[in-house]
């Protein structure tokens, strides 16, 4: 079958009844009774069944490794002996087709020696259910004749923990009741040194509320966020599955728990009498609400899959209610646990019954977060960029790994190792040619293209390299043999300038080094020297331009052979009449942002380091182009006139500011591909596409501003826009900031 999740935990039913009588257990206290009507353990056919179904379930999709969890009631009072049945058989069954995970979660009443030296052989990690300290958890975890079950599962935690077994400890699993202190429960949670804890919330339903003391409607949140900040005061002293999901979806990263966020569900469960069901906590819903009318004798698990109870809890967004669909938190909470949406009226088209208190729990998590949780690059623009020099160099080393077998790239690579060791002058030359915007490109194309170390690619690759290495050298006075390979009879020295160094179509290899007027290069036995004082025809440098007496020189790259990486193709070498030309458009394009959006200007000065001249004119509401390179360069159409060389600029370098925070930091979750009206497109686009546009209007409304040129109604069009971002639940705590600083921004413009 097309388009199905695959199963990759399943939930077995070892044993259907249990040693404690907890007053808020969904199996035996909820809607649900079937239990009632199964085998108290599990058959050796409904073991060797499951186990082969699963086996093929895993094969049929390629499954890495698959997750078994043996659950009840109370699991232990299956025995040792059908535990081992159940360990062997998956054992047998899983061996050579995925990686078996197995374990058990238990009340701990029953744990001994001979448990856990057979968990010991197989690896089941053991999960132990615990409430908190003693007043806690007699609240509920009590056996039927209303005796303490405290001092057994301390005991059970303990053996857990001593030495043969410590590797089995699993955690803590603790269901919340708002009347247990949230501190004292924290506390004793944590003196057990738990691997993680995990906090759930009882189950209930709109039909089955849960109880609130006074009516509070957070009452749940502020509990929660009551142990969120014992947990902060403590340092974070163990790991809470329930907040790492909050802080993870907050980033932009992925759910890591099933009562929270919108990842799909790829669990199963397995009664005692190898019925197939959906998750067990639906049996708090109504009777049969986990029903699926399967069994591990006549049935696949992709028939299972295939249910539509199933399939609803893996539509994502679209298996939400509509008013969790436009709430902002939605990604972090995902409409909360499925079983608790439910409502006898319309199914589980509901939020959930804990709506309140997951929009506080979210909130305050993220309100208590956001200062630490923001990415420093967004407001720190030496921090972006020692961000993306890093990146660079990541992406170098990723390329090395790859090319290091190849000679030529092996001497090219012991060369900028011998650089970056020579002092303070060679590092800072070194660092010169790496940030070059498009020595990013040629790495980026290089691993696009898979070059290998004895592929064609690796040529090509070396050169580059040793062209890189070579310009460290020269850039930095080095005494350094730089040998550089040219192919048609030149080669480029990324910063410094094209030198010809034979005939068209011609290969060859030659030396550079450093000389007192400037550079020499030695071909066999002729030596010529070239350079900014050498006055060599066959030298051409990269001219530059200064956007001010104060700022650094910006080259005006017209020469590497990388600049090919914007939307529209660049000018070849501008003649020197050509390049005068272009300087004082450049100026006068910067004179008119510094009178007319001083701020913004100062901002685009920041970090510019490279102006490449594109071919053609300006179109309309297509200025600058940020291509795929490193921060730095802008392409600018040649032929625009000084307004648009102005809004070339200034937008190029705010859709370059925004490309390297995308690069080194997440603004927006990835995950989904929802869709945002906007009000400068005719269709509804992501999150990012909307982000880019506004990011990028505020400024061209400011500067049309103040130029007396505004767009009718474009003020209010980045208000609509905004507004819907500050509802998007993709965008992540950085996110979020960016837009408060965009709404700041624009607020200055109107003002």
């Amino acid at each position: 079958m097309t388009g199905l999740i695959a199963f990759r935990e399943i939930v077995l039913k070892v044993h259907s009844r249990c040693d404690l009588a907890c007053d808020h257990c969904y199996v035996y206290e909820h809607a649900d009774q079937s239990w009632r009507a199964r085998p108290k353990v599990i058959s050796p056919e409904v073991i060797s069944h499951t186990a082969s179904r699963l086996a093929e379930h895993a094969r049929d999709h390629a499954l890495p490794s698959v997750t078994v969890i043996l659950h009840g009631g109370e699991p232990l009072l299956a025995g040792t002996a059908r535990l081992r049945l159940v360990c062997e058989e998956f054992t047998r069954a899983l061996a050579g087709i995925a990686d078996l995970d197995l374990r058990i979660h238990t009340n701990g009443l029953q744990l001994s020696p001979r448990y856990l030296d057979l968990f010991d052989e197989y690896d089941v990690r053991v999960g132990i259910s615990l409430d908190g300290d003693r007043a806690a958890n007699d609240r509920h975890r009590r056996f039927s004749d209303g005796r303490t079950s405290h001092p057994l599962v301390l005991a059970a935690v303990a053996l857990l923990r001593s030495a043969p077994y410590r590797h089995l400890y699993q955690g803590l699993l603790c269901t919340v009741d708002v009347a247990n202190d949230p501190v004292a429960v924290l506390d004793a949670l944590v003196e057990l040194e738990p691997p993680r804890v995990d906090f759930l919330l009882p189950h209930a339903t709109w039909e089955a509320p849960p109880v609130r003391p006074e009516g509070a409607s957070d009452a749940y949140a502020r509990w929660l966020l009551r142990i969120f900040d014992h947990w902060e005061r403590r340092g974070r002293p163990v790991p809470v599955r329930l907040f790492e999901s909050l802080l993870s979806t907050l980033r932009g990263g992925p759910s890591l728990t099933e009562s929270l966020g919108l990842a799909p569900t790829d669990l199963v469960v397995v009664e005692t009498d190898g019925t197939l069901e959906q998750v067990d906590s639906l049996k708090s819903a109504f009777e049969g609400a986990a029903a699926t009318g399967f069994n591990v004798f006549d049935h696949a698990f992709d028939q299972v899959a295939a249910h539509p109870g199933v399939r609803a809890r893996q539509l994502g967004l679209a298996g939400v209610s509509d008013a969790c669909r436009r709430c902002p938190v939605v990604r972090s909470c995902g409409g909360g646990l499925y079983t608790h949406r439910y409502r006898d009226a319309n199914g589980f088209d509901n939020p959930s019954v804990y709506c309140t208190d997951l929009r506080e729990l979210v909130d305050g998590v993220e309100g208590r977060t956001a200062a630490r949780e923001t990415a420093p690059q967004l407001t720190d623009p030496a921090r972006l960029a020692r961000s993306q020099e890093e990146l660079t160099r990541v992406l170098l080393a990723r390329l090395h790994t790859d090319l290091a077998a190849g000679p030529g790239w092996a001497r090219a690579w012991e060369l900028l190792g011998a650089v970056e060791r020579s002092g303070e002058a060679g590092a800072r030359a070194l660092d010169a040619v790496l940030d070059h915007p498009f020595t990013r490109t040629w790495v980026l194309a290089a691993l696009d293209r898979g070059a290998t170390g004895d592929g064609p690619d690796a040529p090509e690759a070396a050169r580059r390299l040793t062209a890189l290495a070579a310009a460290a050298v020269l850039r930095g006075g080095l005494d350094l043999p730089a040998e550089v390979a040219f192919r048609d009879g030149e080669v480029y020295l990324p910063t410094l300038g094209l030198l010809r160094l034979g005939e068209p179509g011609t290969e060859g290899r030659a030396v550079l080094r450093v000389t007192d007027e400037g550079y020499a290069a030695r071909d066999g036995r002729t030596e010529h020297r070239f350079g900014p004082a050498a006055g060599d025809a066959r030298w051409q440098p990269v001219r530059t331009w200064s956007p001010g007496p104060d700022a650094a020189p910006v080259a005006l790259e017209d020469l590497d052979p990388y600049r090919n990486c914007f939307a529209r193709p660049p000018r070849l070498r501008l003649g020197a009449g050509e390049a005068e030309e272009w300087r004082g458009r450049l100026d006068a394009a910067w004179a008119l942002l510094c009178s007319a959006v001083p701020e913004s200007a100062l901002a685009a000065a920041g970090g510019l380091t490279t102006l490449t001249p594109l071919a053609g004119g300006p179109r309309a509401g297509d200025w600058g182009e940020a291509g795929r390179h490193g921060p730095g360069a802008l392409g600018v159409p040649y032929a625009a006139g000084v307004a648009e060389t102005a809004l070339a600029l200034l937008t190029g370098r705010r859709r370059a500011r925004l490309r390297a925070l995308t690069e080194v930091t997440d603004l927006y979750a990835l995950d989904g591909q929802w869709q945002h009206p906007s009000p400068w497109r005719s269709r509804p686009v992501p999150v990012s596409r909307l982000l880019a546009d506004v990011h990028e209007r505020v400024a061209v409304e400011a500067y049309r501003r103040a130029t007396q040129a505004p767009e009718p109604g474009g003020s209010d069009r980045i208000h609509q826009a905004l507004d819907r971002l500050a509802g998007a639940a993709e965008l992540t705590t950085t996110g979020k900031r960016l837009v408060e600083e965009l709404r700041w921004e624009l607020k200055a413009v109107d003002a």
